[in-house]
């Protein structure tokens, strides 16, 4: 398991290899979100160590908010200190696919969707979105073949 600015690095460094890619705080902590709700839906087990707070415009990790806080809302720089191999494969794979799905959108677009999803909605405001809501709502997202 990871901590939580371990992955953000993962979404920052990824994004900043696509032509367009512009990460933002605000989308960032939606992607968190998205990947750890997928990590418990698929996996059984968080991606990530630190709580997912349900705040006014969205899920928010506080450790990452407060690293990136200082951008506001421009873009975060790549990560100096990252080394995508020390994830599983399995891992990066998930991580790409949720970049591949949502990293099209811009932070608002993000938590305008979030805002309609059950663990935000079922949860109150600065308190935390609990694994088991997260799990349970991710799983019937999740397509079966």
């Amino acid at each position: 398991m990871y901590q939580a600015l371990d992955i953000a690095k993962y979404f920052i460094h990824y994004a900043n290899l696509e032509e367009d890619g512009m990460m933002t705080n605000l989308k960032l902590q939606k992607l968190l979100y998205y990947a750890q709700g997928f990590n418990l839906a698929l996996f059984n087990q968080p991606l990530f160590l630190e709580e997912i707070k349900a705040w006014q415009y969205g899920p928010v990790v506080e450790e990452v908010y407060r690293t990136y806080k200082e951008y506001l809302r421009g873009p975060l720089p790549e990560p100096e200190d990252f080394n995508p191999e020390v994830m599983t494969l399995e891992e990066r794979e998930l991580i790409d696919e949720v970049y591949s799905v949502f990293g099209k959108y811009t932070g608002t677009i993000l938590v305008n969707l979030t805002h309609q999803e059950k663990p935000w909605m079922d949860t109150e405001l600065n308190q935390t979105i609990t694994h088991e809501l997260m799990s349970d709502y991710f799983k019937s997202q999740i397509i079966k073949d």
